[in-house]
């Protein structure tokens, strides 16, 4: 698939179907993910891949009440957590770089799980302690994000985008592309 076309594509499932995912499709995409770029090549992320549906159910009470991806996280077949430790990162002019390297490689899971025919969808809104308690995630570890991972069984509409020229400017603020 046309990296472009994943692009205009892509869109966040919030339906599965119950179809296991082969797992040379998970391993596909984590290697997508460890192939992005990171803070001075320090790859500080980590992927916690979970198809046990009991973890994974234990992990439903760590989500906000109103996180509209809590039905997905349950029905998709896989799930991955997305970690960054961020001793092996930096915090520079006000950046802590960990969460934009682990962003980096969570952008990658997704566009990589679109392009071989699987959907997923970001989500926050956790208790992050209760999730890292509920896995063992080491406490020197950041939960980034979670994502389920799976077989849509749905077709999302896309979602309406600004123009370009309300978003870049060439060579001064404000003058349009």
């Amino acid at each position: 698939m046309d990296i472009f076309q994943v692009f205009r594509d892509r869109r966040s499932i919030r339906k599965y179907k119950d179809t296991p995912v082969e797992r040379e499709k998970i391993e596909q995409i984590l290697d997508a993910a460890r192939l992005a770029p990171s803070w001075k090549n320090l790859q500080c992320w980590r992927f916690l891949v979970l198809t046990d549906p009991a973890r994974k159910e234990a992990l439903l009470s760590a989500f906000a009440e109103d996180n509209p991806g809590r039905k997905a996280f349950i029905q998709a077949p896989v799930a991955i957590v997305v970690c960054a430790d961020p001793a092996e990162s930096d915090f520079s002019h006000g950046i802590d770089y960990f969460v934009a390297d682990a962003a980096i490689a969570f952008e990658h899971i997704c566009l990589a799980a679109h392009a071989v025919g699987l959907g997923t969808c970001w989500m926050g809104l956790f208790d992050e302690a209760d999730m890292k308690a509920k896995l063992a995630i080491p406490d020197n570890m950041r939960i980034v994000g979670v994502t389920p991972l799976g077989y849509p069984d749905q077709e999302p509409k896309p979602r309406p985008r600004k123009e370009l020229t309300e978003i870049a400017f060439f060579n001064e603020w404000g003058t349009p592309c």
